[in-house]
Parts: C-alpha cells; structure tokens; sequence
C-alpha cells in the first residue's frame, strides 16, 4: 500500500485559468502535473470498493448494453477483460495519501471542494457519453485514456440503464489521448466521454455547487439546530399607508 504522501506541484496558470475558463470552457493541461506518481494503486482501489461504508460502482458496456452495478464486491473474478471501469467515490474520506491529490487545487474555494472520486478502467471501460453538474478536474494516472469533449449546448439525454444518464452524440472540441500527468478541466453541463485505451487509473477532484434552494435550506436547519431566529419582528415605528396590503421598502 502507497503509504508516503506526495507533494504535487501543479501546473498551471492560476489568473489566467479563473479569468478564461473556470465554469467558462474545457481545457486541456497537458503535463499538469510532471513525473505523476499514483498515490493509490489499483489492488488498493479494489480493496476500498469492498467496503460497507465506501460508495463504489462498477459500470460496463458488454454485448451492446450497459450495466451497473453498485458495491460493496465480493470478487471480481467475473469481470470481462475489457469494457467495464470501477468507480469509488471519496476515495480522500478513505485513504490518507490520496488527499495529497486535493492539495494543489486549494486555490479554489474549500467550501466548494466535494470530493476525489477514483476510477480504475480496463481497455474500453468507460460510462459513456454524460454532463455533469459540477466543476471536475480529472487527472490522468496509470495508462492512456480517450477523451472527448463538447460545447456547452442542449443535447437529449437518455437513460441505457436506470443508473446511467448519457447524451446524444456530440461534435468534439478536444480531442485527445491522456497521458499520465495530463489534467483534463471540465465546467458544469460540458458534454464529454472518456474510453480507456489501455489498464488506466483517473482521480476527478469534484467542485460542486449548492442549489438556492439547498442554500436556503441549509441556512433553515443551521437556524433550527443552534436554536437561532427566536427573536419576534417589530415595528416601533410604523409608517401610515394609504393601502394596508402595502409592504413598504423600509
């Protein structure tokens, strides 16, 4: 097990990226990070997926179909050679070295950073193509991975499977063989797909962001739970209306 925790230097232009791309545009980071050492291996990452408390899936492409199916695994002798990825989600709530991986993208807001979600792909294995809704910067580790990515423009989803949510096809923008090191940026709603081309390992360090709605209502539970707001309105000094129903500006 990878025990030592890495120091990542990343590369990469901090006010140039906010000011062009951040929730704007795609973009490609070639060498992002130089000499890119995985801080967690495969076997590790199949370890985590086994268990209770982890959040894992295994999502594959067999025979023209997609399945998913959801962890904890007990073995994965059944698995095909190729087609199918493992994905495990907070990999950082799970093993320490991988946290290092977070670190270089602090920059952004804390509040926002949600998780690093790991994935470990054999020739072929991906989920198709999606849009997310969130900010995901995916690092390329062990082996070679395909990716294409779209505008941002409405495309029809559909749903191969009750787990699976994909696009129509889509014309690509980037275009692209990830080598280890690469970075690959992708803001919210960007359609993009991912296949890899052999044995690979890819970490997406994931900023989401609140809904109002989720805004508003965690604002209510934090007033509910610290016992805040128990104060009454009042209005000593009252201005006349010509209409009751009006609610003044002050």
């Amino acid at each position: 097990m990878q025990n030592k925790i890495i120091n990542y230097q990343l590369n990469i232009n901090w006010p140039d990226f906010i000011k062009n791309y951040w929730q704007k545009r795609p973009l490609l980071i070639k060498q992002g990070f130089t000499n890119f050492i995985d801080p967690i291996s495969a076997n590790d990452l199949a370890g985590l997926a086994m268990e209770d408390e982890v959040d894992s899936r295994l999502v594959s492409f067999q025979d023209g179909s997609w399945n998913v199916t959801h962890g904890p695994f007990d073995s994965y002798d059944q698995l095909a050679k190729t087609g199918w990825s493992l994905l495990v989600q907070a990999v950082n709530h799970w093993h320490y070295p991988s946290t290092a991986l977070i670190a270089p993208f602090r920059v952004l807001s804390d509040w926002r950073i949600d998780e690093l979600m790991v994935s470990y792909s054999v020739p072929a294995g991906g989920v198709g193509p999606h849009i997310d809704q969130y900010d995901v910067f995916i690092i390329q580790g062990l082996g070679r991975r395909h990716w294409r990515v779209g505008e941002k423009i409405a495309l029809k989803q559909h749903c191969p499977h009750p787990d699976l949510l994909q696009v129509e096809p889509f014309a690509a923008i980037i275009d692209e063989k990830l080598k280890p090191g690469d970075i690959l940026y992708i803001p919210p709603g960007v359609p993009h797909e991912g296949y890899s081309i052999e044995t690979s390992l890819n970490y997406s360090v994931v900023f989401r962001s609140p809904t109002s709605r989720a805004l508003f209502s965690s604002f209510a539970d934090n007033l509910i739970a610290n016992d805040l707001g128990n104060y009454h309105y009042s209005d000593p000094d009252i201005a006349t209306r010509d209409n009751p129903a009006m609610i003044l500006p002050t």
